[in-house]
């Protein structure tokens, strides 16, 4: 049996820069890197936008040069899957039945992408936007002269991917089953100049439908909505969020629901195993203490720090400020904090220019904001979220006014 002395699970952004971070915190510890693709750990924002574009090789998207690994004694297992965890005895087992015993474990497997539940949902031609696999499978669908796309799901990864493919002239249809796109992630007027500028792109946006089933017969040939209607489709791309990869840790007996608990380093409830990223449920300040997951970057990188720090006897809580971004056309959209449970918002400047922003107040606070191609509001607005400022609306309101005289 292999050990060592902390074994990390899953190659994405948090178990790489928990590799990253106990080497930069001076462990000297044996340490293995654990991923199910056979790709080294490279970036997973770029997939929707400069990868499936053809403007980034995958060579300019690895989080490090593959010789990185090796020079600082991190051993890659890679193309391998953790089927069972046994806490007590401090060992995995993976896939092909070998076992790997630890001193502690970094769970940071993040999630796989929900699937469609409807008939059909198994054809060819079906994607999610997950791995590398998943967009080599899109541009391969692509070259061979797919055109007509259909899109479930009106997210932020269901919008990106639209605005790439029209740009590579598919004709392409947006599905969303609620009243608006982003309706989990932003306000009203941003979905409403999401909208707009997806529609004006040539987009058929659809709102408040239900797919019924994928027809086709091996492969995919069109979408059926609820109402009988059917969308001619040679790929469909499923954009409807992820299921938490927490299996073999719940089963092991570790706490949660929607992801695994953790604690403020990102400890779950069986000795000696951390959780992070996209998987890990945390009382996250910016959310006024209530327990959720984050699915960012920024997140998945500072849960890992931070439980890098603790198994270098340095425990320092999760303390870090939230944000996201998200590229579509020529539209850089900047979100800082949360906007969960907001019951204000605010416009800042003129949709119609292509610059302006979204504030979102709780209790007369803000707690949030979105600027559309507008850096300095998104700089100057982090710093009133963390002042935890009251200021007048109509003041926020006043575009010619920066955020920072607020402070």
């Amino acid at each position: 049996m292999d050990h060592a002395d902390v074994v990390i699970v899953g190659t994405g952004h948090g178990g790489a820069q928990a590799a990253i971070a106990l080497r930069q915190n001076g462990f000297e510890g044996s340490v293995i890197l654990i991923g199910r693709e056979n790709e080294p750990p490279y970036e997973r924002p770029p997939l929707s936008k400069e990868y499936l574009a053809g403007q980034k090789p995958f060579e300019r998207i690895q989080i490090r040069p593959v010789q990185f690994w090796a020079d600082k004694d991190i051993d890659l297992r890679l193309g391998h899957y953790v089927a069972a965890v046994d806490w007590m005895d401090h060992t995995i087992t993976l896939g092909d039945d070998s076992r790997i015993s630890y001193r502690k474990l970094i769970w940071a497997a993040g999630g796989d992408p929900r699937r469609l539940s409807c008939p059909g949902s198994d054809l060819a031609g079906i994607h999610s936007v997950r791995n590398r696999a998943d967009v080599d499978r899109m541009k391969a669908e692509l070259a061979a002269g797919a055109k007509r796309v259909v899109v479930v799901g009106g997210g932020y990864i269901g919008l990106e991917a639209a605005a790439v493919l029209t740009k590579l002239g598919c004709s392409v249809t947006v599905l969303e089953a609620q009243s608006r796109v982003l309706a989990r992630v932003a306000g009203k007027e941003l979905s409403e100049f999401f909208e707009a500028r997806h529609r004006a792109h040539g987009v058929n946006l659809r709102l408040n439908v239900t797919v019924e089933r994928i027809e086709g017969d091996g492969t995919v040939s069109g979408v059926r909505l609820e109402d009988g209607e059917v969308l001619p489709a040679d790929m469909v791309v499923v954009g409807i969020g992820i299921v938490p990869a927490t299996g073999p840790l719940i089963a092991a007996g570790a706490a949660g629901g929607n992801g695994v608990d953790v604690d403020e380093f990102c400890r779950t409830t069986l000795d000696d195993v951390y959780a992070i990223g996209d998987c890990a449920a945390h009382a996250n300040p910016y959310a006024d203490n209530s327990v959720i997951r984050l699915e960012s970057v920024q997140n998945a990188n500072d849960m890992a720090s931070t439980a890098a720090r603790a198994i270098c006897g340095d425990k320092q809580p999760y303390h870090a400020f939230p944000w996201f971004w998200s590229n579509q056309y020529d539209l850089k959209l900047q979100t800082a904090g949360l906007s969960l449970d907001h019951d204000q918002t605010v416009l800042r400047g003129d949709p119609a220019t292509d610059r302006f922003s979204v504030l979102y107040l709780k209790e007369g606070r803000v707690i949030a904001i979105d600027c559309v191609n507008s850096v300095k509001d998104y700089v100057q607005g982090r710093k009133l979220i963390e002042a935890r400022l009251e200021p007048d609306p109509a003041i926020l309101a006043d575009a010619a006014l920066p955020l920072k005289d607020l402070l």
